[in-house]
């Protein structure tokens, strides 16, 4: 009988994500296992247990899945898996903390399509402000965008010293020049959308960022996309639903929470389907996960 697909689910934090769960189960796995307060040092034990309780080639059919709510520290903890395998006992690998490499990937991915479909342009070259990119969705998003030739401004609300520190471990990690800005009044916001061609909002649930008129007064603005679901919206007058609408006067266009969730939901599911059907053990983290995106928003 073949040995069951099994999904070790690692978390720094005291609960378990629900939604990483039910993702997991709904997508074929035959048991989700969470484990909690999971230390970097913790992980080495962890995965070599798991590797050497079953033999070499059902690690297909193991998965280890890196939660939480930092960004940095489950791409550290999934690095750390990779070097504690022990081949041919190797498992299959995903980094997705509180879903922020599969929603960034969605709001990216969109976005690139959105400006090539409503204003003929391409993301690489484009000017992206990024609001709440010190949370973990606005990070991978900053990352993915700079990666494909974005040139990325980190917008910080506390003004500029935090934001400069993820600017910098950004270039440290990925080889990748992104700049810090102050964002910390309204003056500064504004002038800021107002030099960009892309805005992603990414900060917190039910918090306004931006208003319609700061939008309203960015000539050269294409495409705003806001992940948050919560009211109010993080883009004043910008609809969860929107898949493209017209924001304001100006050419800017719209992508609303649910919009950029239908696509997140598809990449995590996604990928999970991709390590349950695997010949040999994958490891994938938000460049994988923004592939996929590409491909699902194509489609």
């Amino acid at each position: 009988m073949a040995e069951k697909h099994i999904l070790h689910l690692l978390s720094p934090l005291k609960h378990a994500s629900p939604f990483d769960v039910h993702m997991a189960l709904d997508a074929g796995y035959d048991a989700v296992l969470p484990y909690t307060d999971v230390t970097p040092d913790d992980v080495t034990p962890l995965v070599q247990d798991a590797i050497f309780s079953r033999p070499p080639k059902a690690g297909v059919r193991t998965g280890i899945f890196f939660a939480g709510k930092d960004a940095l520290l489950a791409l550290d903890m999934m690095a750390a898996a990779k070097k504690a395998m022990v081949p041919p006992f190797v498992v299959s690998l995903f980094a997705d903390p509180a879903g922020s490499f599969t929603t960034a990937a969605a709001m990216v991915a969109r976005a690139e399509k959105l400006l090539k479909t409503a204003h003929g342009a391409e993301l690489a070259g484009q000017r992206v402000a990024i609001f709440g990119a010190t949370g973990v969705v606005g990070f991978a998003s900053g990352v993915i965008a700079a990666l494909n030739g974005a040139q990325v401004t980190l917008v910080g609300h506390d003004g500029v010293a935090r934001v400069a520190t993820f600017a910098a471990e950004i270039g440290r990690r990925f080889g990748v020049s992104v700049d810090a800005a102050d964002g910390s009044t309204e003056a500064r916001k504004s002038a800021l959308v107002a030099g960009a061609g892309v805005v992603f909002a990414a900060g917190k649930a039910g918090v306004q960022i931006l208003s319609t008129a700061q939008i309203a007064a960015a000539p050269d603005l294409l495409v705003v996309a806001d992940v948050n679901a919560v009211p109010p919206a993080g883009i004043e007058g910008l609809d969860v639903i929107a898949d493209g609408s017209v924001l304001g006067a100006g050419q800017a266009r719209g992508l609303g929470a649910l919009a950029i969730g239908q696509t997140k939901y598809q990449t995590e599911f996604g990928l999970f389907r991709r390590m349950i059907e695997a010949e040999k053990p994958v490891a994938f983290d938000f460049r994988d996960a923004f592939a996929l995106a590409r491909e699902l928003v194509a489609a």
